[in-house]
């Protein structure tokens, strides 16, 4: 089905292979090459659609937004096309991030100004919530320890957002990763050029605004800062915990703070630190995504996302809006062939030298550090084993974890409420039959841990190396595997119902007798792994042939 772009059209819908509006005769190819499908949704700025580029094999869909002047009025329509010129040059910058749609062109079709972007198939996280149910914690933590570092990436290229909000953040149905859309330059640029020219200000500055309920006071007041966009995520969180917006929430009528703690049930950490992102004042809230990270003893694994960026997060470098900057991932109609594109990547890649340099260089001081420390810290684990059970047999309150951790350590750590095992070397301990659901060891090294029968409910084993180990009987229920190495771990009978493991590696792993109801695993992996007639498909049959 065709849908025409002329927004006067009384009739836009038209039946399939049609490539003129039946109603008003508007072609419904734009540029010759995008057809367009149906409307996504409808702004203040114009709408957007999806569209297939009938030009390429395959016909890939894509995003069309279209800008729609409000007024012909000459001053005005300047104003839109230089507005309109910067989003697509803050798109070009930022969308090398495998988390964010990238441009593929740009140009002004009889005074209506169209985007064309990668189309992100998936759910966005408002409809998460509708169809699932709120968050928990553990899931309110992998969504800002993926989305924060993405903010640090866009506020490096000197961009806010402005607008992020459950329903701007999609699923990615391909990998299940986050992506953040609707970088809306226009509502970025508008306030500046709005200023110079009261007669427009009326026209222009409401699409300034962002979200109301998810937009902070300084946003609102037309002033927008990097922290601006930590408290929308602070937001979202919020909405991510309790299915409600903030409308639905009260507000403080002496400090007009939002009222949310009541309608949440999470640890006293998680709290203050989602506090601290929704400050009204500037000063007091976080600045950047990582000083987040930091509060809540999540490292930022940003880093790990290298490899999928076409150009590496760096001090953006000006360019014309004329460049031919295809290789970056804009594909414009009407570039300048002899644009200095050489030197840019020369640029580029001198950066990323020095990038690696001081990487290299913190890397060294780390390593000196470390060994300045551990002696120290091989003398306060002794210490802590002698002290942590007395005479008495009262424990001791464990003030901090030694480096290395043994197995009686960490059961009394738990036992005290300490669930945080993350990025640790625990290799060949013995843990069978204890308890340690809830727990979080993501990134952490159990080669050839025991355990055996142990609970392990709700745990996070993210990115962890469980090469052979021994999960025997274990209950793993809704346990977070994501991109663990489980390459020959030992899993019959283990109950793995609801565990999340995409991208796990099984290889070699026996997973005879085990139970993997509703277990988000590919079928791919299954065949990785060895199975009898014993082991419950996530489909919740066994498998008899």
């Amino acid at each position: 089905m065709g849908y025409c772009l002329n927004p006067h059209c009384s009739h836009p819908q038209n039946p399939p292979n049609v490539k003129q509006c039946q109603t008003c005769g508007s072609s419904l190819v734009l540029g010759d090459r995008y057809l367009t499908v149906k409307k996504l949704g409808k702004g203040g700025f114009g709408a957007t659609f999806l569209a297939v580029d009938i030009s390429l094999p395959g016909n890939p869909c894509c995003v069309i937004k279209q800008l729609r002047p409000s007024s012909s009025e000459a001053s005005l329509l300047q104003m839109a096309r230089e507005l309109f010129e910067r989003e697509a040059r803050t798109l070009g910058k930022i969308g090398n991030h495998p988390q964010v749609p990238r441009l593929l062109d740009y140009f002004e079709v009889d005074e209506q100004f169209y985007l064309i972007q990668e189309f992100v198939q998936g759910a966005n996280l408002q409809q998460e919530i509708k169809q699932e149910g709120p968050f928990d914690e553990d899931k309110v933590r992998y969504f800002l320890q993926e989305i924060l570092p993405i903010l640090d990436y866009i506020h490096n290229s000197r961009v806010i957002h402005r607008d992020i909000k459950p329903a701007n953040i999609i699923r990615r149905q391909l990998d299940n990763r986050l992506v953040l859309i609707d970088f809306g330059a226009v509502k970025n640029e508008i306030n500046t050029l709005a200023a110079a020219d009261n007669s427009s200000r009326t026209a222009l500055t409401a699409f300034a605004i962002g979200t109301l309920g998810f937009a902070p006071p300084e946003q609102l007041a037309m002033r927008p800062v990097y922290a601006s966009d930590i408290y929308a995520v602070g937001v979202t969180a919020i909405y991510l915990l309790t299915g409600k917006s903030p409308k639905d929430l009260g507000v403080d009528s002496a400090t007009g703070e939002l009222q949310w703690q009541e309608h949440v049930n999470i640890s006293s950490t998680l709290t203050r630190v989602l506090e601290k992102m929704l400050e009204l004042s500037v000063r007091q809230r976080y600045k950047s995504g990582r000083e987040v990270l930091e509060s809540l003893h999540i490292s930022d694994h940003s880093q790990d996302l290298s490899p999928g960026l076409i150009t590496q997060p760096l001090s953006p470098v000006d360019f014309s809006p004329h460049d031919d900057i295809s290789d970056s991932g804009m594909l414009n109609s009407g570039v300048n062939k002899s644009s200095p594109v050489n030197r840019r990547v020369s640029a580029q890649a001198e950066a990323i030298r020095d990038l690696q340099d001081r990487r290299r260089q913190r890397s060294l001081e780390n390593n000196l550090e470390s060994e300045q420390t551990k002696a120290k810290d091989e003398l306060d684990a002794q210490t802590t084993l002698k002290k942590h059970k007395p005479a008495n047999n009262t424990s001791k309150k464990l003030v901090k974890l030694p480096a290395q951790l043994t197995s009686e350590i960490i059961l009394e750590a738990y036992s005290q409420g300490w669930v945080d095992f993350c990025q640790r070397s625990l290799k060949q301990l013995n843990l069978k039959k204890v308890d340690l659901s809830g727990s979080r060891f993501h990134q952490s090294q159990l080669v050839e841990v025991n355990f055996q029968g142990a609970n392990l409910s709700k745990t996070d084993f993210g990115r962890a190396n469980l090469y052979k180990a021994i999960l025997r009987d274990a209950n793993i229920v809704e346990a977070y595997l994501g991109y663990a190495n489980l390459e020959e771990a030992d899993l019959r009978g283990a109950d793995l119902s609801f565990a999340y493991m995409n991208y796990a590696n099984l290889k070699g792993a026996n997973l005879c007798g085990a139970n993997l109801t509703n277990a988000r695993i590919s079928d791919v992996q299954m065949a990785q792994a060895k199975t009898n007639w014993k082991t419950v498909f996530p489909s919740g049959r066994r498998n008899l042939l």
